[in-house]
């Protein structure tokens, strides 16, 4: 049996590069409540995404809890049932109702086209989610969000680093949450992000997420406890030094996935978009059970007998989870494109300790089985 090949694999710095962050830490005592790293670390991104405002946080889940938080959004936001339910269950959280909208056919995002037939006088906000990190089409939200007074968070936890037309791709909307789990492509252990674009907004989120403290003794709003402690910030600022380097590799497995599998009748690939700086954090692929021959679940179980392990991201949908399935707008006929693309989706092993050899271990399954439909 060959060693296994996982879907992902989390990025780790040397060890010794950690350790000089760790020995200051344990010198200042300084572990937590905005401390030097923390500071350092949200200037750095901000910096390095384009943006005015980084706010850090423990985790994306926080993150977006506390971005609904502060927009004081009220009954109901339109979202797509084609993400991790960590995109659904913050609006429960905080009181809102979700309502799900088909996705487009060609890169899975939020339709725009459908967003207005979900609209209802209840009707306070939009979430869409930048999917595999391909953006949305942000135009048409945000002119749809503007006619019909409608605030705008986009989920970007697969965006990182992503530009669309030369601008960031989190310089959109009211508000964009960013997600640093050990499985993304800037990684704090665990860890998340708020953007926003003015210093109000920004001391609002911080606010929540300390306990709405002000000083020692004064208190303006009922907050969380949401802070990124100084560990999660030292291995931030480790992991920007490199990003860039990884996100070529990256961009080199990507290549060599599609020279071998892009001619293979039955297998759909997302390519790049022109306007669109691509991180490459995914590599998922669309399978026609009738074009290649076997279905998206036999090659899921076949590749990990092979001690391939990929993932069928995302199935379920969220409006398919017994949480959200009673939701009128969770129903199967009214996310016909959602649907299909879950049942057929698989996202192969990516990551930038993947080898060449390794992709082509993976492809070989789906030539040897693409042969007999060839013959």
């Amino acid at each position: 049996m060959e060693p296994p090949i996982y879907v992902t694999r989390p990025y780790l710095p040397e060890l010794s590069e950690f350790t000089k962050y760790l020995e200051s830490i344990w010198e200042t005592r300084h572990l937590t409540n905005d401390g030097p790293f923390h500071q350092e670390l949200e200037e750095a991104l901000a910096k390095y995404l384009g943006v005015k405002y980084v706010s850090l946080f423990a985790n994306g889940t926080l993150a977006l809890m506390t971005a609904t938080q502060a927009l004081d959004l009220k009954g109901e936001v339109i979202t797509t049932p084609f993400s991790f339910p960590a995109t659904t269950h913050p609006l429960i959280w905080n009181g809102l109702k979700p309502v799900f909208c088909d996705i487009e056919s060609e890169t899975f995002t939020l339709n725009p086209a459908k967003i207005e037939e979900c609209l209802t006088p209840d009707t306070s906000a939009i979430l869409p989610v930048h999917v595999y990190g391909y953006p949305c089409n942000v135009e048409a939200i945000e002119s749809i969000a503007k006619k019909n007074n409608l605030r705008v968070i986009y989920d970007a936890a697969h965006a990182f680093g992503v530009k669309y037309k030369n601008k960031s791709i989190v310089s959109y909307g009211d508000l964009s949450i960013l997600s640093f789990h050990a499985t993304k492509i800037f990684n704090t252990f665990e860890g998340g992000a708020v953007v926003c674009h003015d210093a109000g907004m920004k001391q609002r989120i911080d606010f929540l997420k300390n306990h709405g403290f002000y000083d020692e003794t004064t208190i303006v709003t009922p907050g969380i406890n949401a802070k990124m402690n100084e560990v999660q910030s030292a291995m931030g600022l480790i992991q920007l030094k490199d990003i860039d380097r990884r996100i070529v590799i990256l961009r080199n497995i990507a290549t060599r996935y599609r020279g071998i599998l892009g001619s293979l009748n039955g297998i759909k690939l997302l390519h790049d978009i022109d306007v669109v700086k691509h991180n490459y954090a995914y590599f998922p692929i669309v399978v026609d059970e009738n074009e290649f021959g076997v279905s998206r679940d036999k090659i899921y179980s076949d590749l990990s007998d092979l001690n391939i392990f990929s993932r069928r991201y995302f199935y379920p949908l969220i409006s398919n989870f017994p949480v959200y399935k009673h939701l009128p707008s969770a129903a199967e006929n009214n996310l016909p494109v959602a649907n299909k693309v879950s049942s057929q989706v698989l996202c192969l092993p990516n990551y930038a300790d993947l080898t060449e050899r390794d992709v082509d271990r993976i492809c070989n399954y789906f030539v040897k089985v693409s042969i007999p439909a060839i013959l």
